[in-house]
């Protein structure tokens, strides 16, 4: 099978998203200097992304749900609780911890690496698993693991809903999103101090987000995310009208998504969607997806690049030939290998 392990791009495209998840295998050892370099091409032209004049619906909800009330917020308040250690490593420790977010407990992992910091921190946002089936140390603990061994220290929260968190509200995900921004806060205000952060450098913060978790961390960069780099993974649509349409129709079975369908019917999305906000993001990103997806389509990492792209931002885009939504074997390896070469120059630096 002839396969390119990826293409740095910038181009657009249409399409629609969400995911059922599997866990990936473990990553194959090779040596970073067998890594091929990503093919450069030209970008081509592609519409600007800056706010339109919108027509908001009177609707407090909605309107407590835009792109513009979000980032007007504040965030953060409280601490990180270290519940005590999970698991050992020869190079880390796992950990469960909680925080306050917006009044509720959320629960996650984290894996701190052993010895002196302070650590680059990277908070990892999973995709989507259903709640009912959801363990604390999911799917991306490969992930997560990854990056401890190569010294991050990785927080990993479950987000509202998913238990043993809180339940709370999350139209649109957008409050998975103020779980993310409430935990930046946290660890910049907390950071150096005793307990669970006491080797985390809070001036260097990290996203990394896969599937849901990628448009999880698209929003947080619109609304101001105080991070200084993030990885998107495979990641939902910054529309949230084809998110909608795509979870409802193609992805559910029309069983996920009825509160929205329920709260808003046919009222425009746009003032909630990333998508039309892009000229907010203010950090690196590097975006990586399998070009044979049929959970989220390659499409919308494409028209991503090519957006952030034509806004001058700075991007870099990796598209792995005949991989699904979850990159296995060699090409698992290569995403990894390019996240921590990423995260060493917008992180760690000289």
């Amino acid at each position: 099978m002839n396969r390119k392990h990826g293409s740095a791009l910038l181009l657009l495209a249409l399409a629609a998203c969400n995911l059922p998840l599997t866990a990936p295998a473990p990553l194959p050892t090779a040596p970073p200097s067998v890594l091929p370099a990503p093919q450069v091409l030209q970008p081509e032209a592609s519409p600007t992304a800056s706010a339109p004049a919108l027509d908001v619906p009177p609707n407090v909800i909605y309107t407590d749900l835009t792109i513009e009330a979000l980032a007007a917020r504040a965030y953060g308040g409280g601490e990180v609780r270290d519940l005590g250690e999970l698991e050992r490593t020869r190079l880390f420790s796992r950990r469960l911890f909680t925080y306050p977010s917006d009044g509720l407990t959320i629960y996650g992992f984290a894996n701190i690496p052993h010895g002196r910091g302070p650590f680059p921190v990277v908070i990892l946002l999973h995709g989507y698993i259903d709640p009912a089936e959801y363990e604390t140390v999911a799917y991306t603990r490969i992930y997560a693991d990854r990056l401890a061994e190569a010294g991050y220290l990785v927080l990993h929260p479950n987000f509202r809903n998913y238990p043993p968190s809180d339940s709370g509200p999350n139209l649109f995900r957008v409050g998975f999103a103020i779980d993310t921004l409430n935990l930046v806060e946290i660890v910049r205000a907390s950071s150096g101090q005793p307990g669970l952060l006491a080797e985390a450098d809070g001036a260097r913060i990290g996203l990394w987000g896969h599937s849901m978790g990628g448009g999880v961390a698209l929003r947080a960069l619109t609304l101001g995310a105080a991070v200084d780099a993030a990885v998107i993974y495979a990641a939902m649509s910054g529309d949230e009208q084809r998110n909608f349409d795509h979870i409802y129709f193609n992805l559910s079975e029309q069983q996920r998504g009825l509160e929205e369908r329920a709260a808003f019917a046919d009222a425009p999305l746009a003032a909630i969607s990333p998508l039309n906000f892009y000229d907010r993001v203010a950090v690196p990103v590097s975006i990586h997806h399998g070009d044979a997806d049929d959970i989220v389509p390659v499409e919308w990492s494409q028209e991503l690049c090519g957006l952030l792209g034509g806004l001058g931002k700075v991007v870099e885009c990796f598209y792995y030939e005949d991989e699904g939504h979850n990159l296995f074997g060699w090409d698992e390896f290569l995403l990894m290998q390019r996240t921590l070469e990423f995260f060493e120059r917008t992180l760690v630096g000289d």
